[in-house]
């Protein structure tokens, strides 16, 4: 159990993420003292619908408040860098959301000085918090797949697939030159080397923007907001990020891999799914089941594991608060993370290992990203 005595967190951004973050944060006993948006005006509002007492009128006002311990930084991807960096700079422990940073020279740099502060530092890879996430972490750790050949899957989703479905991440400015794969890729490549523990050695990716001009509309809406709009107005808007990317993967020691992702697939509201096939038996996990995970053999009947804390590893347990036949979702996973988070801080050794994805594993896919950006632009293998 946390005590969190003393812990108080700032949180940046109120569009979708920022709210999930909020939720559960307060699950954990946690608490967020105040939030910083794109205006006051604008934060007001939402701050008196989640009972938040203060907003801050400037960030750098959240980040010298020496009320805060830990700042959460949900807001769009081109101010990560500078926000993340003033945070450590003020002294500030940082969980930020993906992308860490525009590129991998800021994202190196925040790695660096994280390290050099001796602060805490995650990147907001949630996925990895499904129980089954972790049970087939301890599964494959353990080799009961034996060596890995094959690893496949997808991240489909559809909320961007009409010309009128608009959000800030189809600006490059202020989502950058990647978007699908950025945005959506960046969590099924995480979970997979966490998984398995494969470093990516090459790629080989093909883009496609299937509507390459938007209709924008006039007035701000928040992230998935768009299907709940009704009368807005429109500009048109070029679009030069991808709208589906499937990339094929080299690993170290061998091992092939090949993952599609799309936000314009009809049907599918937020899938991710992989397949891990090994010398001796194979894993498939859906995001839309997450509490059953399948198993597959070749000389024996195949298997779904359904989950139940009793028959998980040790490992998984620990990140299982229901038993068996209650489902754990997308909300348990920022828990479950911020669980790891926050003991490790009340822990105070921070030479320890973590338990959770730090800044370098935000870096880490920052340069897998910009290898696979490189490669459907010279449309050849990219070494990472």
């Amino acid at each position: 159990m946390l005590s969190n005595e003393g812990l108080k967190v700032g949180v940046v951004g109120t569009g979708f993420i920022g709210p999930a973050h909020l939720e559960a944060l307060r699950r954990l006993g946690i608490e967020v003292v105040g939030l910083f948006g794109s205006s006051p005006e604008r934060v007001a509002p939402k701050a008196d619908a989640m009972q938040i007492d203060k907003v801050y009128a400037t960030y750098d006002e959240m980040v010298t408040d020496s009320a805060i311990d830990v700042v959460h930084i949900t807001s769009p991807n081109h101010v990560h860098f500078p926000q993340a960096k003033a945070a450590l700079m003020g002294g500030k422990n940082v969980v930020c959301e993906k992308p860490l940073a525009m590129d991998s020279v800021e994202s190196a740099e925040l790695v660096a000085l994280a390290q050099e502060k001796a602060l805490v530092n995650a990147v907001n890879f949630n996925i990895r918090f499904y129980p089954l996430a972790q049970q087939a972490h301890a599964l494959v750790q353990a080799g009961e797949l034996g060596d890995i050949y094959i690893v496949q899957g997808s991240y489909l989703q559809d909320w961007l697939l009409l010309p009128t479905d608009w959000n800030w991440r189809l600006e490059p400015e202020l989502g950058g030159d990647m978007r699908a794969v950025a945005d959506i890729g960046s969590h099924w490549l995480d979970l997979i080397s966490f998984i398995t523990g494969l470093e990516v050695e090459a790629v080989f990716a093909d883009f496609e923007t299937f509507i390459p001009v938007r209709k924008k509309p006039t007035t701000p809406i928040d992230t998935f907001g768009g299907k709940l709009e009704t009368t807005v107005e429109y500009v048109e808007q070029p679009i030069h990020t991808e709208d589906y990317a499937t990339v094929m993967l080299r690993f170290e020691g061998g091992a092939r891999g090949v993952f599609t992702v799309s936000q314009v697939s009809a049907g599918r509201k937020n899938r991710l799914y992989y397949e891990i096939d090994g010398a001796g038996s194979a894993l498939a996990w859906d995001s839309e089941r997450p509490n059953e995970l399948w198993r597959g053999h070749r000389e024996r009947p195949n298997e779904i594991l359904m989950k139940d804390p009793s028959l998980l590893s040790a490992g998984a347990q620990q990140f299982t608060s229901y038993p068996g036949g209650h489902n754990e979702g997308f909300p348990d996973t920022f828990k479950q993370l911020y669980h790891a988070i926050y003991r490790y801080i009340e822990a105070g050794d921070f030479s320890a290992p973590t338990d959770f994805p730090t800044f370098a594993d935000g870096h880490k896919e920052l340069v897998w990203g910009e290898a696979i950006l490189r490669s459907t632009k010279e449309g050849r293998w990219v070494e990472v």
